[in-house]
């Protein structure tokens, strides 16, 4: 059996590491105090703030509980090394190395917590599809994304509110609206804010050319409570109208849809979701309170892609990945230069290589002189 010692004292590294990104001390001093909190009888009169300790006491346990898992499992592997060396026994050699290797592959699921350094990182998300150049075939591919993030969405275990889809005037949508639900939403998904291109075969095409399509996806960390945003009934437009489009049974075939404008910034934002239009109209100020908190803190920070990135036109040139399923298949992201081959799982939701890649070329980007 090979001598292990290297590999454990690498992960104890990356455990001593952990301690730090996770901020493993404070988390063990906070953690009783939410506790404590949660515990209250009068906890939930008021709604807000309980979410607010609930959800973090969630946060924190979970912290806690997987650097606690991780530093358990090096001391077992240790141990079952030390015993099999003083024995002589390789027998358990191969039980030895899958430990190791599945405990590296835990540490790498791990660390990328420590890329998560945005302010809203943690919080759900507002995610909107758009179709761009391309007529037929970029609503088509828009139809596509919304499909590639909502399986993305569901691999990942997080929960999804299709809020709004718009049908496309010749094939797929023009637009949809959608909520993701689930810790480091946000900081995922802003990895995929901008304009992704899609190459082809077009299907819509009689003579069988390769047609070049756009689509973008925009997202916003969603607020559930936006206190500092106050908005004038005068600054808005208020329009109803029939839902369409692909969300299934959950969505009203009524006049209850609602799209609401802002008239001195210009946001739109729409829900056609829910069961009545009073219900769509107030998830619609809550879509529109987050965009306008986003505005606000983009101002205050002079820096357009402060928080979502910066904005293109959705056309040629303003790409951030690339989709080509013909003359050739891959999937290339433009600003990381990481890419695959597999461009069916790519579009099945397989998006966590190319969120990772992401993350840590920003990261290497702010630490550039």
């Amino acid at each position: 059996m090979r001598d292990v010692t290297d590999d454990i004292s690498a992960l104890r590294k990356r455990l001593e590491e952990a301690e730090q990104y996770l901020k493993v001390p404070e988390l063990r001093a906070r953690r009783p105090q939410l506790e404590t909190e949660a515990s209250r009888p009068d906890l939930w009169d008021d709604a807000d703030r309980a979410r607010q300790v609930t959800g973090e006491l969630a946060s924190v346990t979970d912290d806690l509980e997987r650097y606690d898992a991780l530093a358990e499992r090096i001391d077992d592997v240790e141990t079952l090394a030390e015993l099999a060396r003083e024995e002589g026994d390789d027998s358990v050699a191969a039980e030895i190395e899958e430990a190791l290797g599945a405990l590296g592959g835990d540490f790498g699921a791990l660390e990328l917590r420590s890329l998560f350094t945005g302010e809203h990182d943690e919080r759900d998300v507002l995610a909107e599809i758009q179709a761009g150049e391309g007529g037929a075939d970029a609503q088509d591919w828009a139809n596509m994304l919304l499909r590639m993030y909502l399986r993305w969405a569901e691999r990942r275990g997080f929960d999804v509110e299709l809020d709004e889809v718009s049908a496309g005037s010749e094939a797929g949508i023009s637009s949809a609206a959608f909520l993701v639900k689930g810790r480091h939403a946000y900081g995922l998904l802003r990895s995929e804010h901008g304009v992704h291109r899609l190459v082809r075969i077009s299907p819509f095409n009689s003579q069988g050319k390769r047609q070049t399509a756009f689509a973008a996806l925009k997202v916003t960390p969603f607020l559930e409570d936006v206190p500092d945003i106050e908005i004038d009934d005068k600054d808005l437009r208020i329009d109803t109208y029939r839902s369409s489009g692909a969300g299934g049974q959950h969505v009203n075939v009524t006049d209850s849809a609602v799209r609401i404008t802002h008239l001195p910034t210009g946001v739109v934002t729409s829900c056609q979701n829910e069961r009545s239009q009073h219900q769509n109209k107030d998830r619609a100020m809550q879509f529109l309170k987050a965009k306008l908190a986003e505005l606000a803190r983009q101002e205050r920070e002079a820096e357009l892609d402060a928080i979502r990135g910066t904005q293109h036109s959705v056309g040629f040139g303003s790409q951030i990945r690339s989709y080509v399923l013909q003359p050739y298949q891959m999937v290339k992201d433009l600003r990381t230069e990481h890419e695959t081959g597999n461009v069916d799982a790519v579009l099945d939701g397989a998006l966590d290589d190319f969120m990772e890649a992401y993350l840590r070329w920003q990261r290497a980007e702010a630490l550039a002189p």
